[in-house]
């Protein structure tokens, strides 16, 4: 895959998980007053930033399998696998009525992600204008 193509299809699973997120923080949001509500989080750039590694982290000695059923001591991990996952929070807590969404904290994650989102969209758009000009010139 080409530097270009990847690149994008970077940029847009990235702009897909901070959609998924935007739905996430808005749940939470509309359920930060129901009791016992545990708020949801989204994990996607953690797992896309482990997968991208394994490109470059090679081992010094691969180990040579001569039977089907030997493991590897080194597998590279493919990022169009990684998957955006939703994850639920029941390790912290905000009220004393089981839920654990903190209002605040709801609305500084969203402005994060559509500042993120913002950003994304923008490089994206680079991208693109870029070819452009290629193909102008």
């Amino acid at each position: 895959m080409n530097n270009f193509a990847k690149t994008v299809d970077l940029l847009h699973r990235a702009m897909d998980a901070g959609v998924v997120r935007r739905k996430v923080i808005a749940n939470n949001m509309a359920n930060s007053g129901v009791p016992n509500f545990k708020r949801s989080m989204v994990n996607f750039e953690s797992e896309l930033k482990r997968a991208l590694e394994t490109e470059k982290q090679k081992p010094a000695l691969e180990l040579n399998l001569t039977h089907p059923k030997h493991i590897p001591n080194f597998k590279e991990r493919d990022y169009r696998d990684v998957q955006i996952r939703r994850v639920l929070d029941y390790t912290s807590a905000y009220n004393n009525n089981g839920n654990n969404v903190d209002p605040e904290q709801e609305f500084m994650t969203a402005l994060q992600n559509q500042m993120s989102y913002t950003l994304l969209a923008q490089a994206a758009s680079f991208e693109f204008s870029q070819v452009n000009q290629v193909l102008r010139n």
